[in-house]
């Protein structure tokens, strides 16, 4: 338990935040992280790279603007990451006939490899059920998470 100035972390008065669904997803954000970081870390990377490698393997040729707008990520930083992953040989961005502003991005073979390895690592730390919730608490979360989100199965179609 950390100490600061004499109170403990735990005894901070959290009001009127403590009720705060913004700052409630912050926190759980930062501890998922954190959850991630010890379990994944030693893939050398990030809770970004890791998603759009694996969904990748699911969405091949999927465009990066499409992809950055379902996970939320600006295009500026979408489009720094998918020139990163591209540099280190993990996916291939092509441009449609259709559309020469738009950019379809596929994992490399070498991608596809680090998608097939990271599968069962994302499993296994997905199926770690923090300490604080019990299973059932967890699925409950997870299919409030997914209704606020209005995503309409855990397959994370968007509606």
């Amino acid at each position: 338990m950390a100490e600061t100035q004499g109170a403990t972390v735990d005894r901070v008065r959290l009001a009127p935040f403590g009720d705060a669904l913004g700052f409630l997803l912050r926190l759980a954000q930062i501890d998922s992280f954190e959850r991630f970081f010890a379990d994944l870390g030693h893939l050398d990377l990030r809770p970004g790279e890791l998603t759009v490698i694996v969904l990748l393997e699911g969405n091949p040729g999927v465009r990066q603007g499409v992809l950055a707008e379902a996970l939320k990520i600006k295009r500026a930083h979408m489009a720094k990451m998918v020139r990163a992953l591209g540099e280190a040989g993990l996916i291939r961005r092509e441009v449609p006939e259709d559309d020469r502003r738009a950019v379809e991005l596929y994992l490399t073979e070498a991608g596809a490899t680090l998608a097939r390895r990271l599968r069962p690592a994302v499993t296994a730390h997905e199926a770690r059920t923090p300490a604080t919730l019990t299973p059932a608490e967890t699925a409950t979360l997870k299919r409030l998470l997914r209704k606020y989100l209005a995503l309409t199965d855990p397959e994370g179609t968007t509606p």
